[in-house]
């Protein structure tokens, strides 16, 4: 067996594993060992990279002999039974302290059934979320980890090593034990969602409105990236606005198909946040957007389906207005996208018994991942003035910017109704600020429905206690000793 020169190791040499092992190749002090079911793809990474003097190993035995203690991998392999295998096969070799890393967009909740059954052998199993993509692995990713505090000990250093830097500090930090850092992550993608569609919406709503070509709204784009919007989507939509199609000569955008794919963790938070009863409206509808547009035919059945009797279009003198109005309704959904999700990391690290500091999730959100974006550090300094903020959007920076454009928000909402241009991100992140601020809801009426049809009794706004009426009877009121469901 090998000597073990390697502090740290990588499983599974597919383009993120191997561009976090080459992104940990470079960093001073690291000697990474590198193991792939398939020979072939370690040959191919060592050939092509010898100046990251790679540790290879041929077995899983090998690969353990070459890491010194604590030894530490990170797995990048595909989620679900493959990660299983090869957490299976690592304990195998492992030894109770070392400390096994899953580094791909696992389900949190496998992560903490894994997580379980890791820590019985001695041995410590850590869900990390790890967000930039094939760039950010290569050049410094977001890392969101969750884990033992002792693995932390020894992975901390490694993943500083490596994760990008925002104002001189690295975007990662130990967000809670066991599926703390998937959850995150996954939250994480659910914005992600919510922000594309958003971006999409906008687009579409100047592309139908005022005309402009394509690369003419990658200019918007590039002045929007200026200013309060500046982020990482915002820029790389310009980018992919001013892309024209070598083959056709026309805008790419114009000959990709409409139809956008979608790996799950969208879904995921989604679910998870109806099952702790969070409303996420922005990000639900950015994900059945995605549903809705992968449907052709059912959109081809419905185009006969009547619209606007009239066209709609933005007059020359009012288009710079309207932009404008585009732009202040995006930033508004935004902020409620953002909200929706930190209620989500709140109410999911109340019932999972994590200790997750909001700030700093928005803190190392800043560098490396998807939604990096300027307002990140209000997101944090929110958080540091007021840690049990009850709502992100009630902070006084994110209340003031609500108030300067939520008139322009109701314009555009108003607009693209009027003209049968789907917006469904942009309203329904109205709806819910609306439903947020209302004095009443009409819940008070589902109550009482609700009461009729299946006794589930209802509470007054003028005394304590929980009540029926005998609906069936004589539809006196009686006090009830609870829901019947």
């Amino acid at each position: 067996m090998p000597e073990a020169t390697a502090n740290i190791g990588v499983v599974g040499l597919a383009v993120m594993g191997s561009n976090l092992a080459r992104n940990l190749a470079s960093r001073d002090g690291n000697t990474v060992a590198v193991f792939n079911r398939s020979p072939e793809k370690t040959e191919t990474l060592l050939a092509e990279h010898p100046e990251a003097e790679f540790v290879p190993a041929s077995s899983y035995e090998e690969f353990a002999a070459t890491l010194s203690k604590p030894r530490t991998a990170i797995i990048m392999v595909q989620a679900g039974r493959g990660t299983d295998a090869v957490i299976d096969a690592l304990t195998e070799v492992f030894e109770p302290g070392d400390i096994i890393v899953d580094g791909g967009n696992a389900l949190f909740t496998d992560t903490i059934r894994r997580e379980k059954a890791v820590r019985e052998t001695g041995i410590n199993f850590v869900g990390a979320g790890i967000s930039g993509g094939e760039e950010g692995a290569l050049n410094g990713p977001s890392i969101m980890p969750g884990g033992s505090d002792e693995s932390w000990v020894t992975l901390g250093p490694i993943l500083k090593s490596i994760a990008a830097i925002a104002e001189g500090e690295p975007c990662v930090t130990h967000v809670g034990h066991d599926g703390a850092g998937h959850f995150v992550k996954m939250v994480h993608n659910g914005i992600e969602y919510a922000d594309m569609q958003l971006i999409g919406e906008a687009y579409d709503l100047i592309r139908r409105g005022t005309g402009k070509s394509p690369s003419e709204i990658a200019d918007i784009f590039s002045e929007w990236n200026r200013g309060e919007l500046e982020s990482y989507l915002i820029e790389i939509t310009a980018e992919v606005l001013r892309q024209v199609d070598a083959e056709t000569g026309t805008p790419l955008v114009d000959v990709i198909l409409d139809q956008a794919g979608a790996k799950g963790t969208g879904a995921w938070t989604v679910q998870t946040a109806l099952d702790l009863g969070i409303p996420v409206s922005g990000i639900a509808e950015a994900v059945f957007a995605r549903s809705l547009s992968s449907k052709p035919a059912q959109r081809a059945a419905a185009s006969a389906l009547p619209g606007p009797s009239e066209a709609w279009t933005v007059a020359d003198a009012d288009q710079d207005a309207f932009v404008e109005d585009v732009r202040r309704a995006l930033y508004a959904s935004k902020i409620v996208a953002y909200s929706q999700g930190f209620d989500e990391i709140v109410a999911g690290a109340e019932q999972y018994g994590w200790d997750i500091k909001k700030g700093d999730i928005a803190a190392i959100w800043r560098g490396g991942c998807i939604i990096r974006a300027r307002f990140l550090n209000r997101i944090t300094e929110a958080y540091a003035a007021d840690p049990g903020l009850v709502a992100l959007l009630t902070a006084p920076y994110f209340a003031e910017a609500l108030a300067g454009t939520q008139e322009a928000w109701r314009r555009v909402v108003v607009v693209a109704a009027q003209a049968g241009i789907p917006s469904p991100a942009f309203s329904s992140s109205l709806a819910y600020y609306d439903g947020l601020r209302a004095d009443r809801l009409p819940a008070a009426l589902i109550q009482g429905q609700r009461d009729f049809f299946g006794a589930h009794t209802y509470k007054r706004v003028d005394k304590d206690g929980t009540f029926h009426t005998l609906w069936s009877g004589d539809r006196s009121e009686i006090e009830s000793a609870g829901s019947s469901h």
